[in-house]
């Protein structure tokens, strides 16, 4: 289940295959374009599908900052080699013309 409270969206239950359609479809409206904290503190359980997830609200969000990452969630991103994809960071400058 996805609330949301300003700019921060709130997630709880499982993020797994299970709900991960309604995960995505709860959220899609919100994340399009938007500048978005993500509250993961009320995740009980995750599976890969949850960095799909992740990963889908940072190609339709301008920028989003993951909050209270569950460990699970860190360790597969560990697995997959995919860490660093998880972080917030500013999108890097372009480069200048010349």
């Amino acid at each position: 289940m996805i609330s949301i409270e300003g700019e921060r969206l709130i997630v709880s239950g499982p993020a797994t295959i299970e709900t991960h359609v309604t995960l995505r479809e709860e959220s899609e409206a919100r994340v399009t374009d938007a500048e978005l904290e993500i509250d993961l503190a009320g995740v009980t359980d995750v599976d890969s599908s949850a960095l799909a997830l992740v990963f889908f609200w940072q190609r339709r969000a301008r920028r989003i900052t993951l909050v209270n990452p569950p460990r699970s969630l860190l360790a597969l991103a560990d697995l997959y080699g995919v860490v660093e994809l998880l972080r917030s960071e500013d999108p890097p400058a372009a480069a200048p013309a010349q």
